[in-house]
């Protein structure tokens, strides 16, 4: 296992980034087998979403035929059309008397402007790019971190530092050993990640804002710009956008409903890593993929299903942690965003 998202048996990963000239922005597409089940929760109060309804529960089609997260905030949503341009050629999709329908749910970041350029936003064309490097992944492909795809514009604590994409899996055990629970995150959060989430230990923050709060006084300003560097269309810092996008996938056989119920767990996991989230001013929202290759069984006083959903959690949080580590320090013409002093 490589701890990521594809440890799940086709699960698939693709992305695409654009950076310099203004750019700094990107889109991660994550690709199921046909016939894989979806779900959505979303928590945040200010989410960018597409096609969240259609993974109700109660609607006509209970199968997803990819995810897709990207940034440039609501215009970054464009990027679906091209993932489902590219399943449409695969003929993958729900099938209606006459035509082939992808089912393609979306949500975005706010990464506006932080390449320089506030126009220079994802498009069609990248989501299909994204979407078609996804399908030429090989089984278990490794599942590139950090400064890339939807991440590649992410900020972190109150936009002093830089956020990204990060990916953890988990498997069960006993019975269920066949079992595997992964996560892809997508971190653009206003607050500060909480030290030794997901280890059992105290989350302690070591740098220059504590959890949850603005800079001290004399610390680094949010959204640093290199000297003399303006950015257009920007009045002010204004307040900080905070969104945290996660994909829990697993093969166990989940219907809608229970799928829903996962993905409602696993927030558990992003309240863990973060400080803060859920507010009004998130876009935080957890997608469920389930392939359905292997049974859930009862082995043990805890519900399999409960099991499950503390696996969910748990791959979410390490997930969160591992975009934080792998992000990268980026200096550009729009911000500056220095690397996290995670510890260890």
């Amino acid at each position: 296992m490589t701890s990521s998202i594809t440890d799940v048996p086709g699960i698939r990963v693709g992305q695409v980034q654009k950076t310099g000239d203004g750019w700094l922005t990107g889109v991660t597409v994550v690709l199921p087998p046909p016939g894989s089940v979806g779900a959505v929760d979303v928590r945040g109060g200010g989410p960018a979403t597409h096609e969240t309804d259609a993974l109700d529960p109660t609607t006509l089609v209970p199968t997803v035929d990819a995810v897709v997260l990207s940034g440039g905030s609501a215009f970054g949503l464009i990027a679906a059309h091209g993932a489902q341009r590219w399943l449409e050629e695969q003929g993958l999709g729900y099938r209606t008397a006459n035509a082939v329908v992808p089912i393609v749910p979306a949500a975005a970041i706010y990464d506006l402007g932080r390449g320089g350029d506030i126009t220079a936003r994802p498009d069609e064309q990248m989501g299909y790019d994204a979407a078609a490097s996804a399908g030429a992944m090989p089984d278990f492909g490794a599942v590139p971190r950090g400064n890339v795809g939807a991440g590649t514009g992410a900020a972190l604590g109150f936009q002093q530092y830089k956020g990204g994409v990060g990916t953890a899996s988990l498997r069960m055990s006993g019975a269920n050993e066949g079992v595997v629970v992964g996560a892809l995150a997508v971190v653009n959060a206003v607050g500060m990640p909480f030290h030794g989430a997901g280890s059992g230990a105290e989350g302690l923050h070591t740098g220059a804002a504590r959890p949850g709060r603005p800079p001290e006084e004399g610390a680094a300003r949010p959204g640093r710009r290199p000297e003399g560097a303006d950015v257009p269309g920007r009045r002010g810092e204004g307040a900080p956008l905070n969104t945290t996008l996660c994909v829990v996938a697993t093969n166990a056989v989940l219907d809608p409903a229970q799928a829903k119920r996962t993905a409602s767990a696993a927030h558990a996991g992003l309240a863990r890593a973060l400080s803060p989230s859920h507010t009004l001013m998130d876009g935080d929202v957890v997608f469920t993929l389930a392939t359905g290759q292997q049974q859930l069984v009862q082995d043990g006083p805890m519900d399999v299903r409960v099991e499950l959903h503390v696996l969910a959690a748990d791959a979410v949080t390490a997930a969160i942690r591992d975009a934080v580590v792998s992000a990268e320090r980026v200096e550009g013409s729009g911000v500056v965003l220095e690397k996290y002093p995670y510890p260890g």
